[in-house]
């Protein structure tokens, strides 16, 4: 990646155009989870969002092995999809918002405090 990719996002949008012609290929009900999934897992971005990219192919992937075998959705992800991508992102060690937030605020405090 150049730096006119990495300050303009394209690499990015090079790789979501890629998912999204990947998850056309998949049955109706598993798109369905992939735009929850998709709409869910960006509370955990960083500022770029670069640090989901491998989660996202990731779940894709998983999402076409279950399709391929022939599972449910329901079988393959639960039924919290919203719990689901905060597990998935909580074990790569993405941080939402309100954790960084939460972890800005501790630091100012002991600062303040002297610590």
């Amino acid at each position: 990646m150049n730096f006119w990719e990495k300050i303009t996002g394209s690499d990015m949008t090079k790789e979501m155009k890629a998912f999204e012609s990947r998850a056309k290929k998949l049955p109706a009900d598993y798109q369905a989870a992939w735009q929850e999934i998709n709409t869910n897992i960006w509370a955990y971005s960083d500022f770029t969002g670069r640090n989901l990219m491998p989660i996202l192919d990731g779940v894709l992937g998983l999402l076409e092995e279950t399709a391929a075998d022939g599972q449910s959705v329901q079988e393959a992800l639960g039924d919290d999809i919203k719990g689901f991508c905060s597990a998935l992102a909580g074990e790569e060690g993405a941080k939402s918002f309100r954790d960084k937030w939460r972890e800005q605020l501790n630091n100012n405090i002991a600062k303040k405090l002297g610590k």
